[in-house]
């Protein structure tokens, strides 16, 4: 008969803690290549960690929910509003929204820069929170 572990976990070293909340942060710069994978390698660093380290489960899910808010959700919010501007060009009101249209495009470059700063703060072990998503992920973590 073979027995199971019933041994929880190894939980992580700090340095390894950081390391792995700096690449859930990172994980934003996935997007930039194939346009929607950086949620999801957050979300698989939550999905592998969350056991070992609340910190490194924090951090990812604080990711996950920025990038899934301000890179999928701004990205495509600002290709619904280039596309109406082009329908609307024809009538005036369309070139009137081209200025919203651009200023939404720079939503997704914004979660980069965002992300960029969370890794960096979080390898550093400070306490790095963004200003939404990190409510979200402490109601998640309970």
């Amino acid at each position: 008969m073979v027995e199971q572990s019933t041994t929880s976990p190894q939980p992580l070293s700090p340095e390894d803690e950081r390391l792995w909340a700096m690449l859930a942060h990172l994980s934003v710069l996935l997007n930039l290549v194939s346009g929607f994978l950086g949620p999801v390698a957050a979300i698989i660093i939550f999905a592998v960690y969350k056991d070992r380290s609340r910190y490194v489960a924090f951090h990812a899910l604080q990711s996950f929910w920025m990038q899934l808010v301000l890179w999928v959700g701004g990205g495509l919010l600002a290709g619904v509003i280039w596309f109406l501007s082009g329908l609307l060009s024809a009538v005036l009101i369309g070139l009137l929204c081209m200025p919203l249209a651009c200023l939404f495009s720079f939503v997704p470059l914004v979660a980069i820069v965002y992300g960029l700063i969370g890794a960096l703060q979080a390898y550093q072990g400070q306490d790095f929170r963004y200003v939404v998503f990190a409510d979200w992920a402490e109601k998640m973590l309970g």
